[in-house]
C-alpha cells in the first residue's frame, strides 16, 4: 500500500463521518522541514492538514504539547484535532496557504497590519510570566546560553564560509576565535530569558482573515525576545526598508511595553546571531540536503549581516571576509 493510501486510511479511522469518496489527499510544500505535510479535503469546503513526522528528532514530538500550551495562553496557533504519537501523525486545523511571505510583493500599507498582528502574537509569548511557563520549560530544548550562541557562530563558519564559499579551515579558525564573537555570546547569555519561538520568520506565520497565526514553533525555548524580532525583521526571505523595520520595532516596543535600556543593543547583537544561524542553515540545506533553492537566500542575508558588522569595528576582519 502506498503512503497516501495509508494516510487516508488512518484519516478515515479518525474521522469516520466523512464518506470515503469525498476524501482526497495532496502533499504540501514546506521549506526545509523533515516533516511531511498533506492537505486532506474532507468535503467541498472543509479540509484538514495531516503532519507526518519522524521519531528521530524530539522536537517533532513536542509539537502537540507546545501547541496546546500556546492555545491555553491565547496565542493563535492551528487547532490540534488528533495526535497519534506511535505513528508520528498529527491532524491539525487547515489555516490556508497564505503565509506572511506570500504578501512580500504587496504594498507596505497591505503588509504592515499583518506584521503588526504577528508581533502582537509573539509579544504574548514573550510577556508570559515565568510561573505560567515553568512546567513546559522542563520539556523544551536547551535554552539560549553562551554555548548555543557559539554553536550558531560555528555553524555559520563551517557551512556558509567553509562549505559554500570554500574558505580554508585556517582562516575560519582565525575568525571564529575573534574575542568579539565570544563577547557577543557572553553578553547575550547574561540577560534574563523568556520563551521564544526560535524560528519566527515570514514562512512560519499564516495570515487568515487578516490575523496572524504562529506555526512551526516546536523549537520554542528560553531565550531573548530580540532574537525572534531579528528573525522576522531581518528575514532574508523578505526585504524590509529601514523605515519599515523601525516602525515595526516601535510597534513591538509599545505592544510588549518595553522599557529595557539594553533593548537596541540586544536587538542588534541578536540580528547578527540570527543571520549567522540562517546563513549556516541555507548552506547546509542547499549543499548537504541538496535543496538548492535555499542558496538563493544567502546573498541577501550576507548583505544584512555586512551592514550590521559595519557598526562593529571589533569585527572588522569578519566583515572584510564577507566580500565575496
Amino acid at each position: 500500500m502506498i503512503l497516501s493510501d495509508t494516510l487516508l486510511q488512518q484519516t478515515r479511522i479518525r474521522f469516520p463521518r466523512f464518506d470515503e469518496a469525498q476524501v482526497e489527499i495532496s502533499p504540501m510544500k514546506k521549506g526545509g522541514s523533515d516533516r511531511k505535510f498533506y492537505r486532506i479535503q474532507l468535503a467541498r469546503e472543509q479540509s484538514i492538514v495531516l503532519v507526518k513526522y519522524p521519531h528521530d528528532q524530539t522536537e517533532n514530538q513536542r509539537y502537540v504539547e507546545i501547541a496546546e500550551f500556546l492555545a491555553a495562553h491565547e496565542v493563535r496557533t492551528p487547532q490540534i484535532y488528533f495526535h497519534d504519537p506511535a505513528k508520528g501523525l498529527i491532524w491539525i486545523e487547515d489555516l490556508g496557504e497564505r503565509d506572511l511571505w506570500s504578501y512580500r510583493e504587496e504594498s507596505w500599507d497591505v503588509r504592515r497590519p499583518f506584521y503588526e498582528s504577528a508581533l502582537a502574537e509573539v509579544a504574548k509569548l514573550h510577556r508570559m510570566p515565568a510561573a505560567a511557563s515553568e512546567q513546559i520549560r522542563h520539556n523544551l530544548p536547551a535554552q539560549f546560553d553562551a554555548a548555543l550562541y557559539r554553536w550558531e557562530q560555528r555553524y555559520f563558519f563551517e557551512n556558509c564560509l567553509g562549505r559554500h564559499f570554500g574558505m580554508s579551515e585556517e582562516n575560519r579558525r582565525k575568525l571564529i576565535n575573534l574575542p568579539a564573537l565570544q563577547q557577543i555570546a557572553n553578553r547575550l547569555a547574561s540577560f534574563p530569558r523568556v520563551l521564544v519561538h526560535r524560528d519566527f520568520q515570514s514562512q512560519n506565520i499564516i495570515v487568515r482573515d487578516g490575523l496572524a497565526y504562529l506555526i512551526d514553533f516546536q523549537g520554542m525555548r528560553p531565550g531573548l525576545a530580540e532574537y525572534d524580532l531579528a528573525s522576522l525583521l531581518y528575514d532574508p526571505y523578505v526585504s524590509l526598508t529601514e523605515s519599515e523595520r523601525s516602525k515595526l520595532l516601535q510597534f513591538y516596543r509599545e505592544a510588549a511595553r518595553i522599557t529595557d535600556p539594553a533593548f537596541a543593543e540586544k536587538f542588534r547583537l541578536c540580528a547578527i546571531q540570527r543571520l549567522m544561524q540562517a546563513l549556516g542553515a541555507y548552506a547546509s540545506l542547499g549543499l548537504v540536503k541538496r535543496n538548492r533553492a535555499f542558496l538563493a537566500y544567502i546573498p541577501p542575508a550576507l548583505i544584512s549581516l555586512g551592514e550590521l558588522l559595519d557598526e562593529m569595528p571589533q569585527l572588522k576582519p569578519l566583515r572584510a571576509s564577507l566580500a565575496f
